[in-house]
């Protein structure tokens, strides 16, 4: 597949960043459209020239991400690499592997670090050509169902089972809902927090979508859905907001596929978001949200400041 076929291929599936709530169907506000590459994980071949490559990118945007954890970021043994808690972590083709796990590389997937946009294009419906793309896509991914190294999320966290998981995280509650979270995103939490609750008193649909707010869950030790790759949920990093009631829409992609195999032809105006305010207040303190993904989550926020940064939209980190 070309450049111009990926790209094309994902304008459609990027969520949009209206203001969709249970029993509405508001007009969706139409965006400059963006465009990005298809493939994740694409790297630079060998000999072509680049400022930076994207490996170098990725590990110096860890190390802006993450100062106190990560020592330095040096090119070494023809690869790039990141010094962690007195471990060195190589690129490894975009699978974060430690020097001894690199013999072994080919038994595991790249780590999610993907092109995340500002801003998301309006809704168009796939072609069949791109259906039929899609389709491969996932049922190639449910036969082979990724396998990512949890080694550097591990060391970064902290976390090497769910014992030292349990013993990282504290009960914190946000939003009027109490739940269970890792303590190094806890003034993180508390700052988006002050922030929604300024914009819910003079914005209406952001006090529409605090007042719906049902559930509430962050830390649960356990896998990506359908993977065999460690949640970030079990790190106590990510945060599922659900409403008292989704409107008839779609929030997640695997519950919808259910429903319809092509749960990647589900419109915006189909689909439950929080408002923009919402998601923007989210961002700019380092989590980003599951609706700009494929793979669509819009009730998923998860601390990754290193995609952010990755992608030109470095977190607030003032105080």
């Amino acid at each position: 597949m070309n450049k111009n076929n990926k790209l094309t291929v994902l304008f459609f599936i990027l969520a949009s960043a209206a203001f969709l709530f249970p029993g509405s169907r508001r007009a969706i506000p139409e965006p400059v459209p963006q465009y990005y590459q298809f493939d994740e994980y694409e790297t630079l071949e060998p000999g072509q020239a680049s400022d930076r490559t994207r490996a170098e990118q990725v590990m110096r945007a860890f190390a802006e991400a993450y100062p106190r954890q990560i020592e330095r970021v040096e090119f070494r043994s023809g690869d790039w690499a990141l010094l962690l808690r007195g471990t060195w972590y190589y690129y490894a083709e975009g699978k974060l592997l430690p020097e001894n796990l690199l013999a072994s590389a080919a038994n595991y997937s790249p780590q999610p670090f993907y092109n995340y946009p500002v801003e998301l294009p309006p809704w168009r419906a796939p072609n069949a050509e791109e259906n039929a793309r899609l389709r491969d896509m996932v049922n190639n991914r449910n036969r082979n169902p990724p396998r990512r190294s949890p080694h550097f999320f591990d060391d970064l966290w902290r976390v090497h089972n769910r014992a030292e998981s349990y013993d990282r995280v504290k009960t914190f509650n946000f939003l009027g809902k109490s739940t269970l979270v890792h303590y190094m995103i806890l003034e993180d939490l508390s700052i988006i927090e002050e922030q929604i609750n300024a914009a819910a008193s003079n914005d209406p649909q952001v006090m529409t979508w605090k007042n719906s707010i049902n559930s509430l869950s962050c830390w649960n030790w356990r896998n990506i859905a359908d993977t065999q790759s460690r949640s970030f949920h079990s790190y106590g990093i990510a945060i599922d907001i659900t409403p008292r009631s989704l409107g008839g829409r779609e929030t997640y992609w695997l519950w919808a596929s259910a429903r319809r195999a092509d749960w990647w032809n589900i419109s915006y105006n189909e689909r439950f978001h929080p408002p923009q305010k919402v998601i923007k207040i989210f961002e700019t303190y380092g989590f980003i949200w599951g609706g700009k993904w494929l793979f669509f989550d819009t009730m998923h926020f998860e601390y990754r400041p290193e995609i952010l940064i990755f992608n030109g939209m470095p977190p607030d980190t003032r105080r």
